[in-house]
């Protein structure tokens, strides 16, 4: 399934908020990613309505199963396109930053493509 490139990032976000913070709300994905708390208020209650993310009443928010599955998908390739720019020299800093671009294009043929190679 196919979802927009911002809802991505915040699945993504979202997954490493919950991996370092037993609780995620609102305000700590606005702290991640320096966004407007009005679209982000905006952008949970999309992906609430679409079944990605439960939010309970104290405004805690956890993945639904096919959140995670997106999530971690994209967390995956964030992580190999990461690695990979690095071993080629690119700085950390700008591997990140295009890792986050690429993540979200990048066809599941050519991932597979260069995880095989990265494993081997």
């Amino acid at each position: 399934m196919k979802i927009q490139e911002s809802a991505e990032m915040y699945l993504e976000t979202i997954l490493i908020l919950s991996k370092n913070n037993p609780q995620v709300r609102s305000i700590d994905i606005v702290g991640a990613l320096g966004y407007k708390k009005s679209s982000i208020s905006i952008a949970m209650k999309n992906l609430r309505e679409n079944g990605y993310i439960n939010m309970d009443s104290s405004g805690y928010i956890t993945l639904t199963q096919k959140g995670k599955e997106i999530a971690e998908t994209i967390y995956e390739r964030h992580a190999l396109i990461s690695k990979w720019l690095i071993s080629l020299g690119v700085d950390e800093q700008t591997a990140t930053n295009d890792a986050c671009r690429i993540e979200h294009v990048i066809s599941t043929k050519s991932f597979e493509a260069l995880k095989e190679h990265m494993n081997n």
